[in-house]
């Protein structure tokens, strides 16, 4: 079966889950080519919020390259990518959260959450991912150039049936690896509060800060930047009200990073 194929039925699944409306024959998710333009950003709080990305593969005369598309379910692959100028492969990146690329990378449902630092070699970057299950994942490159940000994305597939879950229901607890996190929203800053075995717990710097936070809005995946607030796991989030998001905490404590994942 083509990928052309597959991706048409990961459509009409993906429709039926999260009520989307998918024009017959359309690839999955935002256009790809950028011909969707950039959001102007969202209006709360009587201030302009931080525009929303992630919505194309190619923005402000840069594109995201992958240097595959589809990989095979449970097998550790190479993934290679670029991101390319008028002349071909950037490399004038710079460094932010201590990182010069950051590479995202989730399922459609919200499932299956990845955040890579891949290696850069002769305008090409390089990391190894796992993806244990199949569907239609969205791969998003956040990095900073010439004092902007930005965050490209594009499709990738891995074969096998799909079930599709749709989005949880909003919460403000979550637990993983032991850990009690609860979301504390403050207007615009979303605070974080950790506990384990009943005590709170002290996060350590990850990312050049308390935590590091990625917010997908539901439906589009549209990525939205977000702001460390301080050295606790506290950020600036201007999150529309009238949509969902599903928020990955990411935290370090004794040494090892943990992902906290909530519906908001």
């Amino acid at each position: 079966m083509s990928a052309l194929v597959k991706l048409a039925g990961f459509a009409v699944v993906l429709a039926a889950v999260f009520g989307v409306a998918v024009a017959a024959g359309s690839t999955v998710g935002p256009d790809r080519h950028g011909t969707s333009g950039k959001s102007d950003g969202m209006a709360m709080g009587g201030h302009e919020a931080d525009p929303i990305r992630g919505l194309a593969a190619s923005e402000d005369g840069l594109t995201l390259e992958l240097g595959q598309t589809q990989l095979t379910r449970n097998r550790p692959t190479e993934l290679r990518f670029s991101v390319n100028g008028k002349s071909g492969p950037i490399s004038d990146y710079e460094v932010t959260h201590e990182q010069r690329m950051h590479l995202i990378l989730v399922r459609r449902d919200g499932k299956g959450f990845q955040h890579l630092h891949p290696r850069f070699d002769h305008g090409t970057w390089r990391t190894t991912v796992t993806l244990p299950d199949p569907g239609a994942y969205r791969v998003y490159a956040d990095f900073a150039r010439q004092g902007e940000p930005h965050t490209l994305a594009a499709d990738l597939t891995v074969d096998g049936d799909a079930t599709y879950q749709p989005f949880p229901r909003p919460s403000t607890s979550a637990t993983t690896d032991g850990y009690q996190v609860d979301l504390k929203p403050d207007g615009g800053t979303l605070n974080f509060e950790i506990t384990k075995d009943g005590r709170k717990v002290a996060t350590e710097p990850y990312l050049g800060a308390g935590g590091h936070l990625v917010a997908l809005r539901e439906g589009d995946l549209a990525f939205l930047h977000v702001h460390p607030d301080g050295d606790g796991p506290s950020f600036e989030a201007d999150l529309d009200p009238a949509s969902h998001y599903h928020l990955y905490l990411q935290f370090k404590h004794a040494g090892v990073v943990h992902t906290a994942e909530f519906t908001r």
